[in-house]
């Protein structure tokens, strides 16, 4: 990932833990990587106590198409296996747990945020 890229995707990071905040999750981690091939950019907990695995897609445009369109299976299996190397590391086994993600459009000086749950 080039040094452009990185940035846009730490200020949607900035933008989504914000956001995580102002609904009252608690932020765990950002940017854990297990392996080669996880990487989970926020790992929170929510006001119900569940574990929950953010990956964060930020935009500036749509000329690659909407930020949820990102999500290929290929992806879904590199967030599911951090998150079982992130529970494995922190010997997690009773916990609910659950993976999010956050779309982060900033087009045109506008922000529009959108949170699906449970989504993998």
């Amino acid at each position: 990932m080039n040094k452009y890229n990185k940035n846009i995707g730490n200020k949607g990071e900035e933008i989504a833990e914000k956001f995580l905040i102002n609904k009252e999750y608690s932020i765990v981690e950002r940017n854990f990587h297990f392996g080669k091939e996880g990487e989970i950019d926020i790992i929170a907990i929510d006001k119900n106590n569940v574990l929950v695995f953010i990956e964060v897609k930020t935009r500036l445009n749509h000329n690659f198409g909407h930020p949820l369109l990102s999500i290929t299976e290929k992806k879904k299996r590199s967030i599911r296996f951090a998150a079982n190397g992130y529970m494995l590391k922190h010997n997690i086994t009773a916990q609910e747990c659950r993976i999010d993600v956050i779309a982060i459009d900033m087009i045109n000086n506008f922000t529009d945020i959108t949170h699906i749950e449970n989504v993998i």
